[in-house]
């Protein structure tokens, strides 16, 4: 156990799907054999998500990291205590649960940022909440980057071998074209060519599409491919980073999941996101429910690790003990190997 990497996991936004899907990840024993996960929440909380969940686990309340027992069988939380029980209402935006899941995240980043912990992974939160509780900030992304003082990150979806960074991501999509210069695709380039080093690849492939349909066709759909993207390419090409582009985003996906490279860019929000969803979920039409919920978002650029379930907090099954935890399985399993290739 002393050679495993300490994850410190947060529970979430405590009126969704966050405790109970940490209860069914913490139920799997080959979790305890890759790693020691540690819950930052709140233990009562963790305690009925064990009891909503239907898993047979003890939860151990603890204030240092040093107190965990981190063996199968006993759910260790960095307890906060910051959530009252007779208040607790599942399926509801609540300024406490936005105050309490800030509270979680603010600890683990300051746990990481103090190696106390090895790597950081983050449950669902609710964007409405955490602005109901003042956070000005639209998700983790961005209050990871404003805490650990970070000018430069960006967000990569993972579903499998499909690796996807973004460009830009919570903004409107008609403030995107002011934000496709050279100067940002180009540093999204490099972290996406680290990202793929740091999991052992060792020559990444990268693909880059374009902002505009058939990649603007020569420039009949728009000027932001020859103005801004292929320079950046060609930059990139220069520093001896393997990228090609742009090409039409339609076929920059199908090539991307083919296997003919290792990673590619998106220039917003729902170009990365529709195609690796479309791969990560699956519904079961029969039960007339989600199947599988799989897919893992990593901040890169950050002086820590941070992974992240790839869904939200799923109030429509909240406190009812269906939620899947795949996706937070994986994105244990891969702030693990994140965590490893740094040491």
């Amino acid at each position: 156990m002393k050679d495993k990497p300490l994850i410190g996991i947060t529970m979430g936004d405590p009126t969704g799907i966050g405790p109970e899907i940490a209860a069914k990840a913490l139920d799997r024993e080959e979790i305890y054999d890759e790693c020691k996960p540690l819950v930052i929440g709140d233990a009562k909380v963790m305690q009925e998500a064990c009891r909503i969940a239907r898993v047979r686990l003890k939860v151990n309340p603890i204030k240092d990291v040093n107190q965990g027992k981190y063996t199968f069988g006993t759910i260790d939380v960095y307890d906060l205590s910051n959530v009252d029980m007779d208040k607790l209402v599942y399926k509801k935006v609540s300024k406490m649960g936005g105050k309490a899941s800030l509270d979680y995240i603010y600890k683990v980043i300051d746990l990481a940022m103090a190696k106390e912990i090895d790597a950081t992974v983050t449950g669902p939160i609710h964007k409405e909440a955490i602005n109901l509780a003042g956070c000005p900030y639209a998700g983790h992304t961005e209050i990871f980057a404003h805490r650990t003082g970070t000018k430069d990150y960006a967000m990569m979806l993972v579903e499998g071998g499909i690796k996807v960074v973004h460009v830009t991501t919570h903004i409107a999509l008609r403030d995107v074209p002011s934000q496709i210069k050279k100067e940002r695709i180009l540093k999204v380039i490099r972290l996406a060519c680290k990202a793929m080093k740091d999991l052992g690849i060792e020559n990444p492939k990268v693909i880059v599409p374009g902002l505009n349909p058939h990649a603007s066709d020569g420039g009949l759909f728009g000027d932001e491919e020859e103005k801004e993207i292929t320079p950046a390419i060609e930059e990139a090409k220069k520093e001896g980073i393997n990228v090609e582009g742009p090409i039409p985003p339609d076929t920059a996906f199908v090539k991307l999941k083919s296997g003919q490279y290792d990673v590619a860019l998106a220039m917003y929000h729902d170009q990365g996101h529709i195609p690796l969803k479309l791969l990560g979920f699956e519904w079961d039409a029969k039960l007339g429910q989600w199947k599988s919920i799989s897919g893992v978002n990593v901040t890169l650029g950050l002086p820590i690790i941070r992974t992240s379930v790839d869904h939200g907090v799923a109030y429509g099954k909240a406190g009812e003990g269906r939620a899947s935890p795949d996706s937070l399985i994986e994105a244990i399993k891969l702030a693990v190997k994140l965590a490893i290739s740094r040491k």
